[in-house]
C-alpha cells in the first residue's frame, strides 16, 4: 500500500446544468453539421465475433474498458495482459480477468447497475482498432476463471461480455496522434513526474515525490500479476 491518503474524490456532475454557449442539442442539429456514414462505415459492423475478430483479439494485449451507472456516471478502464489474456468464449461471448488495480472498482460498480460496455482492442504498430459492444456480468464461476488464467495466476473475478456488435474502427485518431511512432512522441522531460502528480493531488504530507515515486514502482512490482481481490 502507498503511503498516503486520498484527501478526497471530486463529485461527478457537480457542474452539470450549466449554461453551454453553442451547445447541440438535438440529432437534427448535429446532421446539419455532419454528412450522412457511408454505406461501408453501416455495413462493417456484425453482431457476433467471426475468425477476424477472434485473430484481433488473440493478438491484443491492450484493451480499453467503457462503463457507465445508472445515473450517467461514466468510467473507463485500461486492461493489459500478455496477448491473448481476453478468452473468446465464442462467437457471442468473451471473457476478460480481473488484475490487480487500485480497488475503486469504479468498472464493477457500474456494472451492477448497467450491464452495457464498449471496448477498444489495440495492437501495437496497428492503427486500426476493434470496437466490440454490448452487456457484461460479473462472474466468479470456477470453470471460467481457470480458462481465464493469465501468466499461471486464476482470477478470482472475470468480466463476461455478452457480445452486441463488433467492428474494425478506422486509424485516423491514431496516425493523428502518431500514436506507434517514436519520432511524433512529444518530449515529456519538462514535464512533472507523475510521482509528483499524484503527491499533489492526494496533497501528501511529509511524503517526498522521490519517496512516492519508489513506492508505486515496489507496488507495480509486487502485484503486477495478481488477481484483483483478495490482496
Amino acid at each position: 500500500m502507498l503511503p498516503i491518503a486520498v484527501a478526497g474524490t471530486a463529485r461527478l456532475g457537480q457542474n452539470r446544468g450549466m449554461a453551454q454557449p453553442g451547445a447541440v442539442r438535438s440529432i437534427e442539429e448535429l446532421r446539419q453539421i455532419y454528412r450522412s456514414p457511408s454505406q461501408g462505415a453501416l455495413d462493417k459492423v456484425i453482431d457476433r465475433l467471426d475468425g477476424h475478430c477472434r485473430t484481433f483479439i488473440e493478438h491484443s494485449p491492450f484493451l480499453i474498458l467503457a462503463t457507465a451507472a445508472r445515473d450517467g456516471g461514466c468510467d473507463v478502464s485500461p486492461k493489459g495482459g500478455p496477448p491473448g489474456f481476453v478468452q473468446v468464449i465464442d462467437d457471442h461471448h468473451v471473457a476478460l480477468a480481473d488484475l490487480s488495480g487500485n480497488n475503486r472498482l469504479d468498472s464493477m460498480q457500474n456494472l451492477l447497475s448497467n450491464r452495457g460496455v464498449a471496448i477498444l482492442f489495440m495492437i501495437p504498430g496497428l492503427d486500426e482498432t476493434l470496437r466490440v459492444n454490448g452487456e457484461a456480468t460479473i462472474s466468479t464461476d470456477p470453470q471460467l476463471r481457470e480458462r481465464c488464467r493469465v501468466e499461471s495466476k486464476t482470477p478470482h473475478v472475470v468480466v463476461l461480455i455478452d457480445v452486441a456488435e463488433a467492428y474494425i474502427h478506422c486509424a485516423k485518431a491514431l496516425r493523428r496522434g502518431g500514436v506507434w511512432s517514436p519520432d511524433s512522441w512529444p518530449d515529456v522531460g519538462n514535464m512533472p513526474s507523475v510521482a509528483c502528480m499524484l503527491k499533489d493531488h492526494v496533497n501528501a504530507r511529509g511524503v517526498s515525490a522521490d519517496q512516492l515515486e519508489v513506492a508505486l514502482e515496489a507496488d507495480y512490482a509486487r502485484t503486477l500479476w495478481e488477481p484483483g481481490g483478495g490482496e
